[in-house]
Parts: C-alpha cells; sequence; structure tokens
C-alpha cells in the first residue's frame, strides 16, 4: 500500500463480538491481517479507559493500535509497543470548553435531574462526568435538561447518549463540546497528515453517530440497533454525507456484516485493494 490509510474502529459491539448478533468466524483474524501492513494505522475509538482498553485488547486477542482514543473522545494515547502515552496536546484542545469549570462543579450543577445516576469514579475523568439512566429513558430531554444547568455558566458541553444492550441501560457521558470521537479522529489526521479520503471510521451505536455522518467515509455494522441504522440514514442526508456512510448487509467473503466482518465490508468498499490484504 502507497499512502497510508487510517483505520478507526470503535469497540464494544463494532470490533468486539459483545452483542446478541453472531460473530463471523475468522473475521477478526481477516482485520489483524489487514492491520499488518505498514502502510496501515489503527486507531481504537472507545468509552473505554486505558484499563478497560488493554483489558479488551487482551480478552479479544485484539492487534495493537497505533493509537487510542479512550473515554468517549476525552483521552488520546500514542502507542509505541507496550508503551501508551497521553497525548497532552489533546487535553489542551478541549479544555477551553468547560470555561476554567471542574468536573466537580459539573456535577454539582447537574444534581436532582431525574433518571440520572452517577458511574462508578474509575468511569469518570477530569474532562468526562458520566451517569446512568434507565434505557428507556426521553434521552432528548434529559440533554436539554443537562445543557440548561450548564449553558448559563459559559460551560461549552457535548452530551452524549447510548445504551448497553447487555446491561439495557443507558449510559449518558457530558464531555468538553471539542471532546468528541469525530474531533479526535480529525486531530489524530491533521497530526499525521493523513486526509479524509484515506480514513475509515467504524461504529455500532449513537455516540458514534457525529463520526458516521461526517466527511469521513464510515461504516455502519450490520448488526446496529435499527433505530441507530435510522438515524444514520437521516442524519447522512441532511448533512449532505449519504456517500460517505456504508451500510454493512453480510455477504462480503461469505461473511454476516456483523462486527469485523462489517468493519472489512466497508474498508473494502471504499478501499477495494484492500482485499488482497484481508485473504
Amino acid at each position: 500500500m502507497t499512502d497510508p490509510l487510517l483505520i478507526c474502529t470503535d469497540l464494544d459491539r463494532t470490533l468486539i463480538p459483545n452483542g446478541h448478533q453472531p460473530e463471523s468466524p475468522g473475521a477478526r483474524d481477516r482485520l489483524a491481517r489487514l492491520v499488518e501492513d505498514p502502510g496501515v494505522v489503527l486507531a481504537y475509538v472507545s468509552g473505554r479507559d486505558e484499563r478497560l482498553l488493554h483489558e479488551a485488547i487482551a480478552r479479544y486477542d485484539l492487534p495493537r493500535p497505533d493509537f487510542a482514543i479512550g473515554d468517549v473522545g476525552t483521552t488520546i494515547y500514542r502507542i509505541e509497543g507496550a508503551d501508551w502515552q497521553p497525548w497532552a496536546d489533546w487535553y489542551r484542545e478541549i479544555a477551553p470548553d468547560w470555561s476554567g469549570h471542574d468536573h466537580a462543579d459539573l456535577a454539582r450543577r447537574l444534581e436532582g435531574i431525574d433518571g440520572l445516576e452517577r458511574q462508578e469514579p474509575a468511569k469518570q475523568n477530569t474532562y468526562k462526568l458520566s451517569y446512568y439512566s434507565p434505557a428507556d429513558i426521553d434521552a432528548e430531554a434529559v440533554i436539554t435538561a443537562i445543557q440548561g444547568r450548564l449553558e448559563p455558566a459559559g460551560i461549552r458541553a457535548s452530551v452524549i447518549w447510548s445504551v448497553d444492550e447487555m446491561n439495557d441501560v443507558g449510559l449518558i457521558d457530558v464531555l468538553p463540546l471539542g471532546a468528541t470521537k469525530l474531533h479526535a479522529i480529525r486531530f489524530i489526521q491533521s497530526h499525521l497528515g493523513i486526509p479524509a479520503e484515506r480514513t475509515v471510521f467504524a461504529g455500532d451505536s449513537g455516540n458514534d453517530l457525529p463520526a458516521l455522518t461526517s466527511e469521513l467515509p464510515a461504516v455502519l455494522v450490520a448488526n446496529a440497533r435499527p433505530e441507530v441504522r435510522e438515524t444514520a440514514r437521516r442524519l447522512a442526508h441532511e448533512n449532505g454525507t449519504e456517500t460517505h456512510l456504508y451500510l454493512a448487509r453480510g455477504g462480503f467473503l461469505g461473511m454476516n456484516g456483523n462486527y469485523a466482518a462489517g468493519i472489512l465490508e466497508g474498508i473494502a468498499h471504499y478501499h477495494p485493494a484492500t482485499v488482497a490484504l484481508m485473504t
């Protein structure tokens, strides 16, 4: 491969087969062969913190990435072998959005909003305030309530809603406005000088929608929830990025389009030459 190809993928229920749908045998092995090519740069994009990222890589025997975007976009690690270095420039990039307010101050401002339960301390960080909620909560109303508490203080926040399907619980993350998966991917692109057309993003859930419906070539794996699929279609249409969104459907190399199989299907859709690296 001549020009570098940046592959950015979510982990849970995208690369990692921890959903209800079956995984295609050998799909993760094919992906591992693809990313062995020296022209491929691999970035994991996840809500997991560093400890849980390491745990996922070990448990599922995943390829070592070159970069890891963790904590729903609030951290970026540059990886050389076993050395994971937090990228300090990224913290400086996102910090101004909270206008000098800290994590504890934001938490105090959100006290009393119905349906919110603070997640464990290990799932919080300096620029990530996380809550559980009922899976069937009116997410739009809760997001509006959160923004209504923060905006008067000049706090520019991104409120991300998703569902942990395996545990039937809602997840709400309050982040600096710029601390999105999409912004973090663009930050890596800028650092490496890799354009959008040489980047592929793969995801499955609501917190992947900004990247799935952006200018980046993206793939929504076949096991994504139907409502995420429909929302992705609608947003891509509204954004004029329909040609940049590929919906995996299965059949590629005899695989079902779920998880890693869907990632490979999408990469091959945008970059047919990569098929030779998968087989």
